[in-house]
């Protein structure tokens, strides 16, 4: 584990010569090629590179990775806590604290083997579920060892321009979607719209795009855009400040949302729910994604254990069975391409 050399891979770049590793957001303001993990939780870690170039994905080697069986993972709450948390948010709903929650449940498996590399996991991904906001980070000596295929914009930058891309709304297909997905993208839509107008220019914050269906591997999104230019005296820590953690990933209002998060969830997020990417503070731009559809590798204890996050928004229309199935269709793709039983052709090696 130690042996593996710092990196961060991102839309078709790889970065390698670790700088500096700091916590400070003012360093994405300062200079160079950053690699960012927030975790929901708000520890944030940036790493500098100095060396950053063009480079695909290399294809998955055999044996590289070899990932837990399907039958290891464990959730932290199970089908009947998960229903009975869904029901306990509707009574919030019902009661006005909240018009929406993202419930979620952290899956964990110890890892076959301790020396596993997320780059190689990373590999698998790329064939088996690409995404549009795929990456890695590997910063073992920091705790921070993340693969994700993450299908979700949470910030991109280019110079004073900022847009985000929340999606709520999931299915199988299309003809799946109900007016309860629709009703929960446009109340993001609104929260995202009130984080990115406290850093914004009065009036710049726009919505070009409104709950269009996007299509990923095995299911679709709803995913909407809002764009705003950041005021003259915002920066990064100004914009995490007033977005973080995204809206998407915690309900209506914010604030009841993640209290009511945190009663019902027996597990931290990490860097599920965070934000992950990478910011080229020379140039002022960036671009970071929801830590949805992610993996990471815990050593806190002993050998170290793989995370992975699922979880859905809830509604006064949500039905808890429902929800449930939801959280099994965002993760069944994916533990299927860490576990191995997925072929790189997309089919199902067995049941």
């Amino acid at each position: 584990m130690h042996n593996l050399a710092p990196l961060a891979r991102f839309g078709g770049l790889v970065a390698t010569d670790l700088r500096d590793v700091t916590s400070d957001p003012e360093a994405l303001d300062s200079s160079g090629f950053w690699a960012v993990s927030a975790d929901f939780e708000g520890r944030l870690t940036c790493a500098r590179f100095g060396d950053v170039r063009t480079a695909p994905v290399p294809a998955p080697v055999p044996g590289a990775w070899r990932g837990p069986a399907a039958g290891d993972w464990t959730s932290s709450l199970d089908r009947a806590a998960y229903m009975a948390g869904v029901r306990a948010i509707r009574a919030h709903i019902a009661t006005g604290e909240v018009y929406q929650a993202n419930l979620c449940r952290v899956l964990s498996a110890p890892l076959a083997d301790a020396a596993a590399d997320v780059d190689a996991l990373t590999a698998l991904l790329a064939r088996g579920n690409p995404a549009p906001y795929a990456g890695t980070i590997r910063l073992p000596a920091h705790g921070v060892e993340i693969a994700t295929a993450s299908p979700e914009l949470y910030l991109r930058r280019e110079g004073r321009t900022v847009e985000s891309g929340p999606i709520k709304g999931t299915g199988r297909t299309a003809a799946d979607l109900l007016p309860k997905d629709h009703a929960e993208n446009v109340m993001i839509v609104d929260l995202v719209r009130n984080d990115l107008g406290r850093v914004c220019a009065t009036g710049s914050v726009t919505v070009p795009s409104l709950c269009a269906v996007e299509e990923h591997p095995g299911l679709v999104h709803l995913v909407s855009t809002v764009r705003g230019e950041l005021a003259p005296t915002a920066g990064w820590p100004a914009l995490l400040d007033a977005t973080f953690p995204p809206g998407s990933v915690t309900g209506a209002p914010k604030s009841s949302a993640l209290r009511i998060i945190e009663a019902l969830e027996t597990a931290p997020r990490g860097p599920y729910c965070g934000g992950i990417g990478w910011v080229d503070a020379d140039r002022h731009a960036g671009e970071l994604a929801v830590g949805i559809r992610t993996f990471w590798i815990d050593r806190s204890e002993g050998e170290g254990v793989l995370r992975f996050g699922t979880g859905a928004g809830i509604t006064w229309g949500s039905d808890p069975e429902r929800e449930w199935q939801e959280t099994e269709l965002k993760a069944a793709r994916l533990l299927a391409v860490a576990s191995g039983t997925y072929e790189a052709s997309g089919r199902t090696i067995g049941k």
